[in-house]
């Protein structure tokens, strides 16, 4: 049996279609529902919507802060660590907890559906190239949720007060020990205008930098994947790389100025999806 958070900010338009995907999951046991500064009636629904989910709600606008409160209700493992903003598809937690059960993977995730159907031309552009990456598809990178076993936890003691929660999980881990789970699917909406999208990515950026200066991460990730750019650019199918590359320069760029005013920061969100 499994145990679920969510992290919640002000997701009353999503909310529902993300805790229904978990009505019929066989293997949930716990379902944690951290509504964190919300100014909506995101805790509203869950409490009067879903009487069977934990519903925590915290002042602080702070997802680690309502990670580390979720935990303390987790009553089994695996745990699901599951972003509002997203659903699974049927049987996909007992899919995980089965291929987790001999204790390897330590990390999981399910595999990443991500829908670009509502977005504009140079969000699709960049998403043709960027799901091609080694990189990505190496497994548990941009799932918007991740699956710890009770051992892999072990890892770390609480989630640090970073931005970037999901590629600080992932640094705890060498590359045989995570692993996307096949027949298992999770549904993401991608921001629909450039704006948004170069918000996101910044933000995953930055998160990433803050990472690598407090030297918080375990294991570091190879990311040589100029080869794959460079066949893209010379191939008939070009123009993705080269919108790619633009936006992915923007983005560097942006994460380079956050990162020397980090203390001002102020949480980047695609409200364009919702």
């Amino acid at each position: 049996m499994a145990s679920v958070i969510v992290p919640a900010h002000n997701e009353a338009r999503v909310i529902r279609r993300c805790l229904d995907s978990l009505r019929d999951q066989a293997g949930l046991e716990t379902l944690i529902v951290a509504c964190n500064g919300c100014t909506d009636n995101t805790a509203e629904i869950v409490r009067n919507e879903y009487p069977h989910a934990i519903c925590l709600d915290l002042a602080k606008p702070s997802k680690v802060n309502a990670l580390n409160e979720a935990e303390k209700h987790v009553t089994s493992w695996p745990v699901f660590y599951l972003d509002a903003d997203t659903h699974l598809s049927p049987h996909t937690i007992q899919t995980i907890i089965t291929a987790m059960a001999s204790g390897s993977p330590l990390l999981a995730a399910p595999e990443p559906v991500i829908d670009t159907s509502q977005s504009s031309w140079s969000v699709k552009q960049y998403y043709r190239l960027w799901l091609q990456l080694p990189y990505i598809r190496e497994g548990v990178v941009a799932t918007c949720s991740y699956v710890i076993s009770e051992a892999g936890r072990q890892r770390f003691d609480r989630f640090p007060d970073i931005i970037n929660d999901d590629g600080f999980v992932r640094c705890q881990f060498d590359a045989q020990e995570r692993h996307n789970i096949a027949h298992t699917q999770i549904f993401i909406s991608a921001p629909r205008n450039l704006r948004s999208l170069i918000k996101i990515k910044t933000r995953a950026r930055l998160g990433n930098m803050q990472l690598a200066a407090a030297k918080l991460c375990t294991t570091v990730d190879k990311k040589a994947y100029s080869s794959i750019l460079l066949d893209k650019l010379l191939s008939r199918d070009a123009l993705p790389a080269v919108v790619y590359l633009l936006i992915a320069s923007v983005i560097r760029w942006r994460a380079a100025w956050q990162y020397r005013h980090l203390q001002t920061y102020t949480w980047e969100t695609d409200d364009s999806s919702r």
